[in-house]
């Protein structure tokens, strides 16, 4: 997929809105990025953020609870890091200004 810089942005803010109202979740997130957006293999984007491939496996499966600094790692490239979010969609929605339905 290649997209303009615009383009990255609003799918980057669709994807975002998406994982605060829990509509994804981080690992869905981080999948759907690393595939759709550089195209590369978890082998390949492993190495490049310096993780294993094991790691980033476990990351997109939602599996184990990883540092916050190798959350960041893997988000990096996309101008991302680990942050607060809402638990409760509904405080999200308010945040975003989305409409309930």
């Amino acid at each position: 997929m290649s997209l303009t810089a615009q383009q990255r942005q609003a799918l980057l803010i669709k994807l975002l809105t998406q994982y605060m109202l829990g509509e994804l979740s981080q690992g869905q997130l981080l999948q759907y990025l690393r595939k759709e957006i550089l195209n590369f293999n978890q082998t390949q984007y492993a190495e490049f953020v310096g993780v294993s491939r094991r790691t980033l496996s476990d990351l997109e499966r939602d599996k184990g609870s990883p540092a916050n600094t190798v959350i960041n790692k893997v988000f990096k490239p996309f101008g991302l890091q680990a942050g607060l979010i809402p638990i409760h969609p509904h405080v999200a929605q308010k945040i975003l200004a989305v409409p309930q339905e």
